[in-house]
């Protein structure tokens, strides 16, 4: 692998983590909002299915930034690479 490969991956790495930061940011800063809406006008206990809803999005996201990658899907990648840029 060049620097120049190695510099793009890391760079795509660092974009992917920062992607799911803002939306962990996004969820808890909503979620914290809706509980104090839901506290305040004491119209039942709503706010639970925006949290699993969400949550399950969340979580898949952190399982797509934090596990590793199964390999067919980097074989798939870079022949998707190769095919796109004619080599």
């Amino acid at each position: 692998m060049t620097d120049r490969e190695s510099i793009a991956r890391a760079q795509r790495r660092v974009a992917t983590l920062k992607g799911h930061y803002i939306h962990l940011f996004a969820f808890v800063a909503v979620i914290i909002a809706l509980l104090l809406l839901d506290a305040t006008t004491g119209s039942g206990w709503w706010v639970q299915w925006a949290f699993f809803g969400w949550g399950i999005g969340v979580a898949a996201h952190a399982i797509a930034t934090f596990w590793r990658t199964p390999q067919f899907v980097g074989r798939w990648e870079k022949r998707k690479l190769r095919q796109m840029l004619g080599r």
